[in-house]
């Protein structure tokens, strides 16, 4: 079967067809020229300014010792030993135990955390959470049912606490 007409056709087959088209009014369809195939176009991906888009996973039944730094966003479904440094999200999903420090834009934690949160924007207590340590961010949002031994700290910028300190008959 053939997906275009042919351009040169046999005598006897040109007069049947002739009478076909004649009996309905169809014009006679003049070949074209194929047009080269284009490529389909992509939208090109945009980076939302300031956020990364990448993300790590330590995916659950894997157990890792050491660091983490640098860019990006980070999920932990497993375990995680190590301090850990990044500009972006931190994710401790439920099940998930992480043992060490913790600096990131945003921690949110279901699972474990057994550390200090030393710097972070927001620090969210979802209610499979638990915190053992201190924590010093931002803001805070703490969901009933999850747990926290440890002091925490936040809502004072470095300003307001040396201010504050101060006045108080202390000094940094």
């Amino acid at each position: 079967m053939a997906l275009w007409k042919e351009t040169a056709k046999s005598p006897t087959a040109a007069v049947p067809e002739a009478t076909e088209q004649a009996r309905f009014d169809i014009p006679e369809a003049k070949p074209e020229a194929a047009a080269p195939v284009q490529p389909v176009s992509r939208p090109t991906p945009v980076a939302v300014p300031g956020k990364p888009k990448a993300e790590s996973l330590i995916a659950p039944d894997i157990t890792i010792e050491g660091k983490i730094e640098g860019a990006g966003h980070v999920r932990i479904a497993g375990n995680f030993k190590g301090d850990i440094s990044v500009r972006g999200d931190l994710t401790i999903e439920p099940g998930a135990k992480v043992t060490g420090s913790v600096r990131a834009e945003k921690v949110t934690i279901a699972g474990e955390l057994v550390g200090n949160i030393e710097s972070a924007a927001h620090v969210e207590l979802l209610q499979s959470g638990a915190l053992t340590g201190d924590l010093k961010a931002g803001s805070l949002s703490v969901a009933a049912g999850s747990r926290m031994r440890g002091q925490a700290e936040f809502g004072w910028d470095d300003n307001a606490a040396r201010t504050s300190d101060r006045h108080n008959g202390t000094s940094s």
